[in-house]
């Protein structure tokens, strides 16, 4: 028998793996073989996965929890599942899933079985991804439409912001004295240093051009 490996991907840091861990731990999959994810969905990057796909060997096993681990849409979903049973000639074991484990049914009738619903819950899975990214579009519109505002709020600059900012333009105090004087982050008053200099450069080309 070969080696037995699990893997575990969720899409972003924020989510917690605790649920695929523990159907995991329960086949049971060594610990030091689960490899896990925390990568945003955006990019999919998975730098554990193609570890892992460098240590598969013919004859192992990858246990996950749900189909949709393997691609974020039907397409990425065939061709891993293709590389592992074919290039790797591995198995699989999909746990919410019991139909899809190639080590059951090799024969004709069983390969078909599993082929048919691979693809269908391929398509499952990306229809799903889909409709999630347009009922948050739509939530971002609605709440938009509200007036409901998104990222970090600005940052009120003191009273005496055009104070600190002189002195610091004209070098009588350090950027970190400036920045603590003003109540900001050195990252965020160079930021709103940046914006004042962009704003006097503004001013003094529409004063040359009224003069010409």
């Amino acid at each position: 028998m070969g080696e037995i490996y699990g893997y575990v991907r969720v899409s972003s840091r924020d989510q917690n793996e605790d649920r695929q861990l523990i159907a995991l731990q329960e086949i049971p999959v060594p610990s030091d073989h689960i490899y896990i994810d925390k990568q945003s969905g955006k990019d999919f990057e998975r730098p554990k996965y193609k570890k892992l796909m460098k240590k598969l060997r013919s004859g192992d096993v990858i246990y996950i929890k749900s189909i949709d681990r393997l691609g974020r849409n039907y397409e990425e979903i065939q061709e891993q599942w293709r590389i592992i049973t074919k290039e790797k000639k591995a198995d699989i074991v999909v746990l919410d899933m019991e139909l899809l484990d190639t080590r059951r049914g090799k024969d004709l009738i069983g390969t078909f079985l599993a082929d048919i619903v691979l693809q269908v819950l391929s398509f499952v899975a990306q229809n799903e991804r889909e409709n999630i990214k347009q009922r948050q579009a739509e939530g971002i519109a609605a709440a938009k439409a509200r007036g409901v505002t998104f990222g970090r709020p600005k940052l009120k600059e003191p009273d005496n912001f055009e104070e600190i900012y002189q002195k610091w333009r004209t070098k009588k105090i350090s950027p970190d004295q400036a920045a603590e004087s003003a109540g900001m982050s050195l990252s965020a008053f160079y930021s709103r240093a940046r914006a004042r200099k962009r704003a006097e450069a503004d001013c003094s080309k529409s004063a040359n051009k009224s003069t010409l």
